[in-house]
């Protein structure tokens, strides 16, 4: 009892910490010099309006300016977005409810043309933390947080459980398994041509977006980049009520994803590693 009260108390601290620095922020930030538009994506929903303001504060105001931050939303939520995030100004749109992959799906409709960066609605996004994915853009997938994608003597994934999870080095291979609660950037034309298909993705993968956008860019023979150390997570107050990661992660959503994705693609291995 006293070691969870200790934890909580650790935690209140960490988020105060986290909300000062996001507030501290000057409004003053670099272009990005990429060859096209910068997009950061992202979704929600109203379980989450009440610290997504904070969200979006660290993403407007990072160190590197994007062209672009857009909200996307289930038609009817945006009325119910408190002014803390309206008074933001940043462009809402509504979108069909596709759950996580309201975050990326309609933004690479709208723009394919794009260098995306995929951002979660819960999670503190420290200033600098744009910049380093745009300095690594070049490698075409590119993520703070990544686990390493084992393999069985058949050369097929192992189970989800049985991967090295949040790899703590800067690695750059095929077996690079990049997680989008870190954030991750793609650059145009990584994707294979189904990225969109909302008839595959919500058969085949319905709760496990970072699979099927791993598979999608592997079949385009992307080499993921995973660039710095480990990266912590800091997710805001009340935002885990409703988590399809912890249902992925002690379930076994992952795992129906990647045999499901196996059986209609084949496992899209080979290539060798690089240096980050």
């Amino acid at each position: 009892m006293i070691a969870d009260a200790f934890r909580r108390w650790k935690q209140d601290r960490r988020l105060a910490r986290a909300e000062a620095e996001i507030l501290s922020r000057r409004p003053d930030s670099a272009p990005h010099g990429l060859s096209s538009p910068l997009i950061v994506s992202l979704t929600s929903y109203p379980a989450r309006f009440g610290s997504l303001h904070l969200v979006l504060r660290s993403l407007l105001a990072q160190s590197v300016r994007a062209d672009r931050v857009v909200l996307w939303l289930d038609d009817g939520d945006e009325r119910l977005l408190p002014p803390a995030v309206t008074a933001l100004g940043i462009e809402i749109r509504v979108c069909p409810n596709w759950r996580s992959y309201k975050k990326i799906v309609p933004t690479l409709m709208e723009w394919p043309g794009a260098h995306v960066v995929t951002a979660d609605d819960d999670v503190y996004y420290r200033p600098d933390w744009l910049a380093g994915l745009v300095r690594h853009a070049g490698a075409g997938v590119v993520c703070h947080r990544a686990h390493r994608v084992t393999l069985d003597t058949g050369g097929l994934p192992r189970a989800y459980a049985d991967w090295q999870r949040n790899i703590d080095a800067p690695d750059r291979s095929v077996l690079v398994f990049p997680t989008g609660v870190g954030g991750v950037l793609y650059a145009p034309g990584v994707f294979h041509e189904d990225v969109c298909r909302e008839d595959l993705f919500q058969r085949l993968a319905p709760t496990a977006d970072d699979v099927w956008l791993y598979w999608m860019h592997r079949l385009r023979g992307s080499q993921p980049a995973k660039i710095g150390g480990r990266f912590r997570i800091t997710e805001w107050r009340g935002t885990q009520a409703q988590n399809l990661r912890a249902g992925n992660l002690a379930g076994d959503g992952n795992d129906l994803a990647v045999r499901a994705l196996i059986e209609h693609y084949g496992f899209p291995a080979g290539g060798r590693s690089a240096a980050a």
